[in-house]
């Protein structure tokens, strides 16, 4: 549990540096109130039903929100959130849980500056704060693929990045 109040930490970290551009075009506070929520969680270590109807908000305001930087802000909040409901299971998809808040955050900053060296920039800092806790929930599950398109790579740079 201490691992994954850690990776929920980073989440939000991650997020919280995109969530500006998420608000710039958008009052909607779910995004804030997701990260918000997964920081209490961090401190206290105790998952609410709260928690988890935050972070669907947070991907509903995505949605909703029509305009694909704020859409991959706000998602990077949704699922830093859910990052407390990760599972013990060893499978590609519960690393995408760790990989997604800060692969998210990435692409909210390539979309906004349409450089792909910003969104570089920003897997590198993930990296570089990532906690040895995310490290170890991370190495748990198999290694991603590179898969198809820019997000896959960009989940695909993290997963190689995090597990050195």
């Amino acid at each position: 549990d201490d691992d994954r109040r850690a990776l929920g930490r980073w989440a939000a970290g991650c997020a919280m540096r995109v969530l500006p551009l998420f608000e710039a075009t958008s009052d909607d506070v779910r995004p804030r109130e997701a990260i918000e929520g997964i920081r209490l969680y961090a401190r206290t270590g105790k998952r609410t039903a709260m928690l988890r109807s935050v972070a669907w908000a947070a991907l509903a305001a995505a949605r909703e929100v029509g305009d694909p930087v704020a859409e991959a802000a706000a998602r990077a909040a949704g699922l830093a959130a859910a990052t407390a409901y990760i599972h013990a299971l060893a499978d590609v998809n519960q690393a995408k849980h760790i990989l997604a808040p800060p692969a998210y955050a990435a692409h909210a900053r390539e979309l906004a500056a349409s450089d792909a060296i910003v969104a570089n920039r920003e897997i590198r800092w993930a990296i570089r704060h990532a906690p040895p806790g995310v490290r170890r929930l991370l190495c748990q599950m198999p290694a991603r693929g590179a898969g198809r398109g820019r997000f896959a790579a960009l989940l695909y740079q993290l997963d190689v990045g995090l597990r050195r």
